[in-house]
């Protein structure tokens, strides 16, 4: 372990974490970047945070914010202090229904800000697809969107006021007219100023344009509203302990039109007529989305409720009841049947099948991760906007680059503000890949400000795109975003790299060469991956599924304990640092992995839940299989893995069942067994039935004879059921078999 780590460990015990797992755990975040941290934080309070930074700056170490590490941008990551304010920083401080308002710490996860405001009628307005795990503070970071806000507005429109925690300590509380600081107020009113005709002409032009900092907000006309600039710094200028944020009113009912298109074009160029009508969310999605999702185990009938339509536009319409909300959906369709006569449509109202379809749509994050053929596709050109009325244009054109460039993809995203999301298929494996993905990213950059558009439309610029800014912005706005964050942040202590003194943009990625410096031939088919275990890894991108704590079945570890590290991300996260050889030298051996998946009950919920259908349950076999080869495994191994054996030579008679259960019962020789077997000594051992189910069930055939147990075989056609035939189990047990094991109440694991 490093000095450093050491001491920052020593200063802040329970709350610095500077072992190899939780380090690589957080080596990435949903982006296709890595960056092995020095040290991982998990602050309880804002004096902890306090306390970090003071250490942190003592080593000369950088600190990075985190919410859910959902953003793709690369912005959630660093090589210093990874501050992790999602497990502990979560709660809703305070929710006033009649100012509407609910001051939050970081890290509470929007799913659960607005189920609290859901009792009042009210509701946060920006929702990005990662509700029910992305954190407040993220969606501040980044300048969160999501489908919602072309009627309720960004996260930034949603601020009342920020209570900040500078790198120094020094807490400000900004607001409209305020930074909380005299002096803060006079530098920014200085680099406002000096920039008004930039800021005036270049920031600001529609509402999906969150590349830089957002500086407009700090004009006269805008009433100097620090919070609102604040928003979307991306943890680049201080900590943000809480948050005074607006509800609006939620619809008492919804209904949803689903429109359907010859194509995407068609979708995109009546997306600005539908946001103008008054609807909820404009969503818009391809075929070529509907079909990866089809091409996924289980999936093929996805979209049935679909109308038929090569493009579609998911439109939601409220009311304050279903019958209006119903009406208002239908009026949608029917406006846009009058502009062109050919589109199809579906209105639906009832919440399970809204629920379906939009689950397509949010799952899209995941699902264009692998294309058809089973290629690998990657986030980077992630979130670029152009005003929505020349969307249209603007994805011809992008269509035009990919075949250019030889790229494929699958475009979908908020048509209503102009925002696309977009993974493509890089090769960021070799070094050819990389300078594709250079040249792509350059060229998309032009392209985009060709249409009067932004490289970023929510998730900020990262490390993804603030090498791009210069195609976007002039020196001079260039030159207020930098005297804004000396203004908060004057060292660079906080995510340095970002938006201003960027890092490259392919530097330091995930999935770029040397991702599998361990060379391994897997033991399992891996066939999805085309025999890879590397491919299979790097199955996760990090849209987090794994981390909701709602719903579903995954991730039972991660629910119990809300470590990163027994998620299925941050264990996919950690094989691959192991596969790459650098911070996890082990190799197969690695004790890190193997704390890792300790915790991983093999359930396979990741494999049918996880968007992608990360399956942490082989992952997990394969590597055990690797951990043990050639050398003696645990004694639990054994005793559990043989235990059908072990039930069958203890059931061959009534007597060596009845002697062994004997045994069993007593304690001294029960601890002696346990310690022998490696075994949990608080758990009880099981009791062995003196006579197998196959052997009862034999007995029940016409024709059985009486009074035989050899080759156990039968006693009679009318013998008694063994006690515990039909018995409710208590709970599932594996050494439980059908063949010779009886449940009870308690058993060893």
């Amino acid at each position: 372990m490093p000095d450093h780590a050491r001491r920052l460990a020593a200063a802040l015990p329970g709350v610095v974490r500077t072992d190899l797992t939780a380090r690589a755990a957080y080596s990435s975040d949903a982006s296709v970047f890595r960056a092995v941290p020095v040290a991982v934080a998990e602050p309880r309070t804002p004096a902890d945070l306090v306390r970090i930074l003071e250490v942190a700056a003592a080593e000369g170490l950088p600190v990075t914010p985190r919410g859910g590490g959902t953003s793709i941008a690369g912005n959630a990551l660093g090589p210093g202090v990874v501050v992790d304010v999602s497990r502990h920083l979560n709660r809703i401080v305070r929710l006033d229904p009649d100012a509407r308002t609910a001051v939050v710490e970081p890290g509470v996860v929007l799913d659960d800000l607005r189920a609290a405001a859901s009792r009042h009628g009210l509701t946060f307005g920006p929702d990005p697809s990662t509700h029910s795990r992305c954190t407040l503070g993220g969606m501040l970071g980044n300048n969160a969107c999501g489908p919602h806000s072309v009627a309720w507005g960004t996260t930034a429109a949603n601020v009342e006021s920020l209570t900040l925690l500078r790198p120094d300590g020094r807490e400000l509380r900004a607001a409209r007219g305020t930074s909380g600081n005299a002096a803060t107020d006079a530098a920014l009113t200085a680099l406002r100023d000096a920039h008004l005709a930039a800021l005036r002409t270049e920031l600001g032009r529609f509402s999906r344009q969150v590349s830089g900092y957002g500086l407009h907000h700090l004009l006269p006309e805008h009433g100097f509203d620090v919070a609102k600039a604040l928003v979307g710094s991306e943890g680049t200028c201080g900590f943000v302990t809480e948050a005074t944020v607006r509800l609006v009113e939620a619809p008492a009912a919804r209904a949803l039109a689903v429109l359907g298109f010859p194509d995407v074009h068609a979708a995109a160029e009546q997306a600005p007529f539908v946001a103008g009508a008054g609807a909820l969310t404009v969503e818009g999605m391809a075929s070529d989305l509907l079909a990866a999702l089809r091409s996924r185990p289980g999936r093929g009938g996805a979209g049935a409720d679909l109308p038929p339509g090569g493009g579609w536009l998911y439109c939601e319409a409220g009311g304050a009841t279903g019958a209006e909300a119903r009406d208002a959906a239908h009026a949608l369709a029917e406006a846009v049947r009058a502009r062109v006569p050919d589109t199809t449509s579906v209105v639906v109202d009832d919440p399970a099948r809204m629920r379906a379809l939009w689950w397509i749509r949010e799952a899209g994050a995941g699902i264009v991760t692998r294309l058809l053929d089973g290629g690998e596709a990657w986030a980077g050109w992630e979130d670029s906007a152009v005003p929505p009325r020349h969307l249209s244009a603007y994805l011809r054109d992008l269509y035009a680059l990919m075949r250019e460039h030889g790229l494929r993809g699958v475009p979908y995203g908020h048509f209503g503000e102009g925002c696309l999301h977009l993974r493509l298929s890089f090769g960021l494996d070799t070094r050819p890949g990389l300078a594709v993905y250079r040249r792509f990213m350059e060229d998309a950059a032009r392209l985009v400000v060709s249409h009067g558009g932004s490289i970023s439309g929510e998730h900020g610029d990262g490390r993804a795109r603030s090498e791009l800014l210069p195609a976007m912005y002039s020196a001079g706005t260039r030159n207020a975003f930098a005297a804004f964050k000396r203004a908060f942040d004057p060292d660079d202590r906080l995510n340095p790299g970002i938006i201003t003194d960027p890092a490259p943009l392919d530097a330091h990625l995930r999935p770029g060469p040397g991702r599998d410096a361990l060379a391994v031939t897997p033991v399992h088919a891996l066939t999805r991956d085309n025999g890879s275990f590397t491919a299979a890894v790097h199955r996760c991108v990090g849209v987090g599924a794994c981390r909701d704590l709602r719903a579903g079945a995954m991730c039972p570890s991660f629910k119990a304990t809300r470590d990163e590290v027994h998620s299925t991300r941050g264990r996919a996260r950690v094989l691959a640092e192991m596969l790459r050889g650098e911070s996890l030298p082990g190799g197969w051996r690695s004790a890190e992995v193997r704390e890792a998946l300790d915790l991983c009950l093999s359930c396979k919920a990741c494999a049918t839940e996880c968007p992608v259908n990360v399956d942490m349950a082989t992952y997990k076999a394969e590597f055990l299989h690797h951990h043990h080869k050639g050398r003696p495994r645990p004694r639990a191994h054994y005793a559990m893995g043989w235990l059908p054996l072990w039930s069958r030579l203890v059931t061959a008679t009534p007597f060596t069942a009845g002697l062994v259960n004997r045994v069993l019962a007593a304690r001294r020789p029960a601890g002696a067994v346990k310690r022998l077997a490696g075994l949990e000594p608080r758990r009880d051992l099981p009791s062995f039935a003196p006579r197998t189910l196959r052997a009862w069930t034999r007995g029940r055939r016409p024709g059985a004879r009486a009074g035989r147990w050899s080759s156990g075989r039968t006693r009679s056609r009318t013998s008694t059921p063994p006690r515990w035939a039909g018995r409710r189990s208590r709970s599932w047990r594996p050494w439980a078999t059908a063949r010779s094991c009886r449940p009870v109440p308690s058993a060893a694991a």
